[in-house]
C-alpha cells in the first residue's frame, strides 16, 4: 500500500482500496486525511485500470467518527480559523464525482463525518451492532453534505437523525435499503465488499461507469428529466465495442473480454 501513515492506498486486478489509517483517534477525518481522500478520488479517475474502489478503515470499533474534534480545537487555538479553511474539500464533494463506484466496508460506527463518507459511496455494507448516526447537532456543527439523504431515506426519519443527533442502530437504517449488507465481523465486512467489488470489476467498465452516473444525475435533475438525460450518458455505452462483445459472447457461449472501448 502506498500514501501516509494515516491513509493507505493500494490497487490489485482493477480494485482500489482506500483505507482510513486512525485507530487511535477513531478513524477521525484529519486535515491531512481529508485532503489526501481529494488526492486519491482524482488520481483514481485518472488511472484507468480501476475499475471500482473499496473504502474502509484501521479496524477499532469504528468506522469513522467524523471530523477530528481535538484538531479543530487546536487550530482554532493556533490560527484563529476554523478547522474547514484547512480542508481542501471539506465535505468530500469530489468524492462523489468519482467515476467507478465506490463500496463503503464500515467495520464499525458511523458518526457524523463517517455518515458522509458512506453516503458518498454507491454500495454499503456494515457490521452487525454497530451503530450510525448523524451527530452535529450535539457539537454545534451542521451537515450541509446530507441533502442527498433527502432521495436515499425517509423524511420523518432524516429529520428525526438531523435534529436528535442520536446513534442508531445500523439494523434500522438496513432495514430502510440504505445499507445494502450487514455482516458479523469485520472480515466478513471486507469479504463481502471485495466479492461485490470483483462481481461490478468484471462486467462491462463503460456500462458500469454510466450506470453510476445516470442513477446520481437522476436524482440531482429529478425524475421529469432523468430518462432523458440518462439516454445521453448511455449512448456512449451503446455505441462502443464492449456493447458488440456482450451478445458475441454471449452467442459463442465464452466470457467476454472487456476493453471499455
Amino acid at each position: 500500500m502506498e500514501q501516509g501513515d494515516d491513509l493507505l492506498f493500494n490497487v490489485k486486478d482493477g480494485i482500489a482500496t482506500v483505507c482510513i489509517n486512525r485507530p487511535k483517534a477513531r478513524n477521525a477525518l484529519s486535515i491531512s486525511v481529508s485532503n489526501g481522500l481529494v488526492r486519491l478520488w482524482e488520481k483514481i479517475d485518472e488511472t484507468p485500470a480501476i475499475r471500482v474502489v473499496i473504502l474502509t478503515s484501521a479496524d477499532c470499533g469504528t468506522f469513522c467518527a467524523g471530523l477530528d474534534l481535538k484538531e479543530a480545537a487546536r487550530m482554532k487555538a493556533e490560527t484563529g480559523e476554523d478547522i474547514l479553511t484547512f480542508h481542501r474539500d471539506a465535505f468530500q464533494g469530489r468524492m462523489r464525482r468519482v467515476k467507478v463506484p465506490i463500496i463503503a466496508a464500515m467495520t464499525g460506527h458511523v458518526a457524523a463525518g463517517g455518515m458522509l463518507l458512506s453516503l458518498n459511496s454507491d454500495i454499503r455494507v456494515g457490521l452487525v451492532g454497530s451503530k450510525i448516526g448523524i451527530t452535529e447537532t450535539k457539537i454545534g456543527r451542521g451537515s450541509p453534505w446530507g441533502m442527498p439523504l433527502v432521495w436515499m431515506l425517509p423524511e420523518p426519519i432524516l429529520m428525526e437523525m438531523t435534529m436528535t443527533g442520536d446513534m442508531y442502530p445500523i439494523e434500522k437504517l438496513e432495514k430502510l435499503g440504505f445499507i445494502n449488507y450487514l455482516e458479523a465481523d469485520a472480515n466478513a465486512v471486507r469479504a463481502r465488499a471485495q466479492q461485490l467489488a470483483e462481481r461490478i470489476r468484471d462486467n462491462a467498465p463503460l456500462s458500469v461507469i454510466a450506470g453510476k452516473r445516470a442513477i446520481l444525475t437522476a436524482m440531482s435533475v429529478g425524475c421529469d428529466n432523468a430518462s432523458e438525460t440518462a439516454w445521453h450518458i448511455y449512448r456512449d455505452v451503446y455505441a462502443s465495442n464492449d456493447a458488440q462483445e456482450g451478445p458475441r459472447a454471449f452467442a459463442e457461449g465464452r466470457p467476454p473480454k472487456w476493453t471499455g472501448t
